[in-house]
Parts: C-alpha cells; sequence; structure tokens
C-alpha cells in the first residue's frame, strides 16, 4: 500500500477508496453509530470500553454488523498496526469505528437486482490533530449555552453514541456569532447543563468532581477521569448541575478521547475560576500521562508545531 488502509465492508482498502454509496442511510438519514478510541505510543487505549458502548448502541438500534466483536477487535488492532507506519514515532492516530443501517429502500427497492440491505461497517484512522488542541491547555476553553436544547432521552438515548449531529452543528454557528473561538454547551428542557459536541463536562469545588448525570453521553474519557481521581483522593460524583454551578464553580474542564482533558477557563463570556487552568485539572492530566507514558499536553504542543512546519 502507498497510503494507509480502511475495512469497509469485508475488504480492506486504501483509504482514499473508502467510499459509502450515496444511498446508505448513514448518509440518507444519519442512522449510524459510532466510536472513536485513540492511541498512545502507537497502542490503542480502552478499546474493550469502546466496543462495549458500541454494543449497547448496536443492541438498541437492532443492527447486526456481521462482524462479532473478536472480529471487530481484530480489524482496529490491524488497521492501527498498519497505520501507524504513516506518521511520525512521537504522534499517535485516532481510530473510528462506524455501523450504519444499510441502504435505503426508497432508493434500491426490492427488486431482485437490488443489494440486500445490510449494515456498512467501516473501521479507518486519521492522525490525531494536534494543531487544534495544543493552545488549549493553557488558554483554556470557552463555553456557551445556546438556544438549542439536548435532543430528550424519550426522542433519541443519550447512551447511544450515533452521527446525527444537526442540533449541534446548529448550536455551534450560535454560539461561534458572539466568539469565533467558542464551543456550545447544551442544556436540556429544563435548563440543566449537559455536554458539548466533543466531551462531557466536569465542574470542581474544593476536592470534589461533578458531572452532568443525565442526558449526556456515558463518555469513556469521563470514567476513566472517575478512576483516576480516586487514586488522587478526589470525590467524583453525577449530579444535575446548572449555568450557577459552573459559574461559580473553582474550575471545570471538559473530558474526551481525542485530547484527554481540556480546561474551561470561560463560561458565557466570564471567567470560570481564576480564568486560568486549575490545579485539579493539572493534577489529574498529569496522572493520565503517568498512567499512558505520555505527557499529553507536551506531546500536542510539540506535535502541533510539527504538523503545521511548511513541507
Amino acid at each position: 500500500m502507498t497510503e494507509p488502509i480502511a475495512y469497509l465492508n469485508g475488504q480492506i482498502v486504501p483509504v482514499s477508496q473508502a467510499a459509502l454509496s450515496v444511498f446508505d442511510l448513514g448518509l440518507v438519514s444519519g442512522v449510524a453509530v459510532t466510536e472513536m478510541a485513540r492511541t498512545f505510543r502507537h497502542v490503542l487505549f480502552q478499546l474493550d470500553k469502546h466496543l462495549d458502548r458500541l454494543a449497547h448502541s448496536l443492541d438498541v438500534l437492532k443492527l447486526d454488523p456481521k462482524c462479532s466483536r473478536t472480529e471487530l477487535e481484530a480489524l482496529c488492532h490491524r488497521i492501527v498496526d498498519e497505520n501507524v507506519k504513516w506518521i511520525p514515532a512521537n504522534h499517535d492516530l485516532g481510530l473510528i469505528l462506524f455501523v450504519t443501517a444499510g441502504q435505503n429502500l426508497t432508493y434500491i427497492g426490492r427488486t431482485p437486482e437490488s443489494p440486500v440491505r445490510t449494515p456498512s461497517v467501516c473501521v479507518h484512522t486519521f492522525p490525531l490533530p494536534f494543531e487544534l488542541w495544543a493552545e488549549t491547555y493553557e488558554a483554556g476553553l470557552h463555553l456557551v449555552t445556546p438556544s438549542v436544547r439536548s435532543i430528550p432521552d424519550a426522542i433519541i438515548d443519550s447512551r447511544i453514541k450515533h452521527r446525527s449531529r444537526l442540533h449541534w452543528y446548529l448550536a455551534d454557528l450560535e454560539v461561534k456569532k458572539s466568539d469565533p473561538s467558542a464551543m456550545a454547551l447544551l442544556t436540556d428542557d429544563e435548563g440543566y447543563l449537559t455536554e458539548t459536541a466533543t466531551g462531557n463536562l466536569c465542574v470542581v469545588e474544593g476536592n470534589t468532581i461533578v458531572t452532568p448525570e443525565s442526558h449526556v453521553l456515558k463518555g469513556v474519557s469521563r470514567d476513566f477521569v472517575a478512576e483516576l481521581a480516586t487514586t488522587l483522593g478526589l470525590t467524583f460524583g453525577h449530579t444535575r448541575l446548572t449555568a450557577e454551578d459552573l459559574a461559580r464553580g473553582g474550575e471545570a474542564f471538559l473530558t474526551s478521547t481525542p485530547h484527554c482533558l481540556l480546561p474551561v477557563t470561560r463560561f458565557n463570556g466570564q471567567p470560570v475560576g481564576s480564568g486560568r487552568p486549575g490545579p485539579v485539572f493539572q493534577r489529574l492530566l498529569k496522572a493520565w500521562g503517568e498512567r499512558v507514558g505520555v505527557d499529553v499536553a507536551a506531546q500536542m504542543q510539540a506535535g502541533a508545531g510539527e504538523r503545521l512546519k511548511p513541507a
């Protein structure tokens, strides 16, 4: 191969040739479930937890990928083992696994010549775009609550990681009118904080970390932070959080697979805590790095410079 590879519907192909049909329900209706894992030092991190969550999503949508969990796991490792050859030794990969509901019957019909509507399954990787987050470890994020609300669990179970993302797109369009660098933090129908498009929210008061308890994805990174918090003598809990809770919190941060932890330093135009990344965030980020053998922020900052360097 002269480029990275991907798996699509039973075949290993060059990633540039991994193309879905325009009839696929993942494109037509957004009927697709997905997971993203990442590597540290070219080794996949917590893949089993991501496959656990994928299994739940597949079960709710009654999708059968025609691949066993063992086969999917092996495919993930195979794709990563091949594709790390295309990145520098000190960089890492994001891995995407998604399953769609197959092709749209309105477009393909039920004639004898029509393809059988079976789920599409894809596994691919991409080099982590360090430059998107490198400066944030020191500057922090600005979160803004838009008028767009979270989708209630009665409509779509928030435990499903899916690709129906239009409401997130609209939310970010709205908040960027006031601050182009801002990220939308959605509230539910009762006004309680939920999550961003890419991560779970955590708010810190003293030695206690709290995170929204409902209408949020069960984050793999969030759960890992809860584990790290215990080892550091911190308390981690789930509760309903209001905008006032975040505004008066000592510090806040997001958890997410590609960047692990990012500090939240502004909320709705006002500083959070000191307006700088807080000490609990720093302790957790250090503990995370020690567990995976990578200084996360340093990797992001060095890798960003390398990726942005003119060829």
